[in-house]
């Protein structure tokens, strides 16, 4: 009888024993694959507080942080700290991150795109990478770029999407500007033209593409590899809207909008939170939202703001039939802010949709505007800057800046300084980063 308890005891401890060996040869199998693999569940880079690594900003908000002396009064001869030439012809936005300025141009006469990099101290051309030489996407409307996507950065990689070869494509490179991989998003068919800008989240990023006649996609690439881990096939549409990260209804979701729908995804496995009918087929403006609602705006073939309940119900709690089609707009304490097509400064309530003021600036806007503190600096097609008060009971226009007379890409903020991309046309056409500040 001992020798057989003595017998099932082993027996049971050499059991516990493999158990626990498996479990932990497990453990030690699992961490050497995150050391040799990136997670696609990795924290998010840091930034520094006045870095601005994406289209719209740290947040996609189009909000600055507020620093003291950032000037609302400029001119060529006034609160300039340096004015660098730029080559080529682009509408891409400035990104900014730690000492460095990225920005996308074309060269259309010798149909290559390309990525720029300047200091942000001096303005000067620390670097130019060619992406794409040849076969320029022919068409489109008179304001379109070859040249319009954000340059987007992780803080170790810099992402681009061009139109080329009647495809989008999507390329990652080094701070340096080498070329580290190249995807291809989707076939492309142009109509007005392509402006929509990567999208990083932890390790995917996340690249758009619609088109009209043959559909696009949306997709989600492994930022290292450039490798599809998912694809959302997207209506025969042309669209243009860039995706933004909101957090609304408690949830983190990915939301744009466009091709007659809404979407909210999960940017990590493309699964749907929801979708439903609520846009109209042609918009440019990024989304964004008062942690409640998501906020859509278009323009064609119907001019409309629609605010759409973010818990997946699909209820359209308001909209109307302003013209918003391609400026994004701002979020403030419960307040919407947008500057109009027509050139039109607008503030609603975002619960109910109350238009609580509107007034007129002038001219046509590209550009989108950008919130620091109390006051939205907005730049139109003529390169004139708007400086107003975001006090919801009355519009205060506060300064009027002119530099150039050709303004695209739209202004960013960095600590106390001002960005902007401008262009004098006249026989010639000649582009210009300017940064602003006081002196």
């Amino acid at each position: 009888m001992c020798n057989a308890q003595q017998l099932w005891a082993s027996s049971t401890l050499r059991v516990k024993t493999n158990h626990a060996t498996i479990l932990h040869m497990k453990c030690i199998l699992l961490l050497l694959l995150i050391a040799v693999s990136p997670s696609l569940y990795a924290a998010p880079s840091t930034f520094s507080p006045t870095d601005w690594p994406a289209w719209r900003g740290l947040n996609g908000d189009g909000h600055a942080k507020v620093v003291k002396g950032l000037p609302i009064k400029w001119s060529e001869t006034q609160n300039i700290i340096w004015k660098a030439k730029l080559p080529g012809h682009g509408h891409s936005t400035p990104t900014i991150v730690g000492d460095r300025i990225y920005l996308a141009t074309a060269d259309i006469k010798k149909e290559i795109q390309s990525v720029i990099c300047l200091s942000k101290d001096t303005g000067n051309c620390i670097w130019k990478s060619d992406i794409h030489k040849g076969n320029l996407v022919k068409g489109g409307n008179k304001h379109k770029s070859d040249a319009a996507s954000a340059v987007v950065c992780d803080g170790t990689k810099l992402f681009v999407s061009f139109p080329n070869n009647n495809k989008i494509q999507t390329t990652a490179l080094n701070l340096e500007g080498k070329v580290l991989w190249q995807t291809t998003i989707s076939d492309y068919v142009i109509h007005q033209g392509f402006g929509t800008s990567p999208v990083i989240y932890r390790d995917v990023l996340i690249s758009k593409a619609d088109s009209k006649m043959i559909g696009g996609a949306v997709v989600g690439l492994n930022k290292n590899t450039g490798k599809i881990i998912w694809k959302i096939n997207r209506p025969k549409y042309p669209n243009y809207t860039t995706p933004v990260m909101v957090t609304a209804h408690g949830k983190k979701q990915m939301v744009f909008a466009g091709a007659e729908l809404i979407t909210s995804i999960d940017p990590l496995t493309g699964k749907k939170h929801w979708e439903f009918p609520g846009s109209t087929q042609e918009c440019v403006a990024t989304a964004v939202t008062d942690g409640k609602r998501i906020f859509v705006s278009g323009g064609w073939p119907k001019n409309h703001i629609a605010a759409i309940e973010a818990d997946g119900s699909g209820r359209i709690t308001w909209q109307n039939t302003a013209r918003v089609y391609v400026p994004s707009m701002l979020m403030k304490e419960g307040h919407l802010y947008a500057t109009m097509d027509a050139g039109f400064a607008a503030c609603w309530d975002s619960a109910t949709g109350k238009e609580l003021w509107k007034e007129r600036l002038g001219g046509a806007f590209f550009a989108s505007p950008v919130l620091v503190g109390e006051r939205i600096y907005a730049t139109n097609l003529a390169g004139k800057t708007f400086v107003y008060s975001t006090n919801p009971k009355e519009f205060k226009l506060l300064a009027t800046n002119q530099l150039g007379n050709e303004v695209y890409a739209s202004p960013i903020v960095s600590g106390n300084r001002l960005y902007l991309r401008v262009a004098f046309k006249g026989k010639s056409r000649q582009e210009f980063l300017y940064c602003i500040g006081a002196k």
